[in-house]
């Protein structure tokens, strides 16, 4: 990391590898737009999981830097919180409950912390998910694994408005137990402990052999990292996806092989895929609308046209 003193307003976007997202590239184009006058964005990457000290430094600069306005934050949501927290003055009691964050802004000389994921992946499933497809389907959803992504989109079925059409199980797989255990102990909270099924898998042959008896219509989702952040998929080969299955994979650059597995099988099995360029919109426009202390509606016209731009250059 290199961080000094922000010369004009300045936005983090601290992830894996910040370099090759679309956001580098459309942060100018949306700035113009959205009127925020001279500004930057940043990118800040880190390896998985690391040094919960290195975190720190950073949210602290920011905390501290006039200029420094905010972040976003992908894939360290859960570590960052974890070793942050008690610098920000401010929390959303959602980001609190699920000790994550994704958005990190400042009002009024506090720092504060938000998680944006449950309504902006609910914005983004309702996007594609057909009206009544659970209730009429009686299917299941599968996550793969049990970080921040995961929790929000297990929120937002739960909690995000859909009580009266639920998914028959939702199956969480994830590769190490204390994540399971904390989406559960959620999930309690959340009052569907019922339907969530928690699926130790260390290795991917054990993640296929829950898809493989998946009923018909379910969803699949890959909240890994994998094929964005590190090689691979948190499934093999042979894995085999529900009839008539939606596969949504919350990446939409890099290796992106898991969304190449569902492919293989689209036509046999008429499934229909999805990846998270919707996310991805939806979920940086939130994020900077704390930042630059905006209101960035989530439809209509200036929405498109922010979609569009980022499409451009996609």
């Amino acid at each position: 990391m290199d961080l000094q003193e922000a010369k004009i307003p300045t936005m983090y976007f601290i992830g894996v590898t910040t370099g090759e997202s679309s956001s580098m590239r459309v942060f100018p184009r949306w700035a113009e737009l959205l009127g925020l006058g001279q500004c930057r964005l940043v990118g800040l990457d880190f390896p998985l999981h690391d040094d919960p000290q290195r975190y720190r430094k950073a949210v602290e600069f920011i905390k501290s830097d006039p200029l420094s306005l905010g972040a976003l934050v992908t894939s360290h949501k859960m570590d960052l919180f974890a070793a942050c927290a008690d610098f920000l003055d401010e929390i959303d009691p959602l980001a609190a409950e699920m000790a994550e964050v994704s958005s990190i802004y400042k009002r009024d000389g506090k720092l504060c912390g938000r998680a944006t994921d449950p309504a902006c992946g609910g914005m983004a499933l309702e996007n594609f998910l057909p009206h009544r497809h659970f209730r009429d389907s009686g299917s299941d959803v599968l996550i793969l694994g049990a970080g921040g992504s995961a929790l929000a989109l297990v929120w937002y079925l739960l909690k995000g408005g859909r009580e009266d059409e639920l998914p028959a199980t939702i199956h969480v797989v994830n590769r190490s137990r204390p994540r399971l255990d904390h989406l559960l102990d959620l999930a309690g909270k959340w009052g569907g402990r019922q339907r969530v099924v928690a699926h130790l898998s260390p290795e991917p042959e054990l993640a296929d052999t829950v898809i493989n008896q998946l009923p018909e219509g379910s969803l699949v989702v890959n909240a890994t990292g994998l094929g964005k952040d590190g090689p691979g998929s948190p499934v093999t080969d042979a894995v085999s996806f529900p009839e008539r299955g939606i596969v949504w994979d919350f990446n939409y650059r890099g290796q992106l092989k898991f969304l190449q597995q569902a492919k293989a099988q689209e036509e046999e099995k008429s499934m229909r895929i999805e990846d998270g360029w919707d996310y991805f919109v939806i979920g940086w426009s939130q994020v900077i609308a704390d930042v630059f202390a905006l209101d960035i509606p989530t439809s209509g016209d200036l929405y498109a046209s922010l979609s569009e731009q980022a499409l451009a250059l996609r």
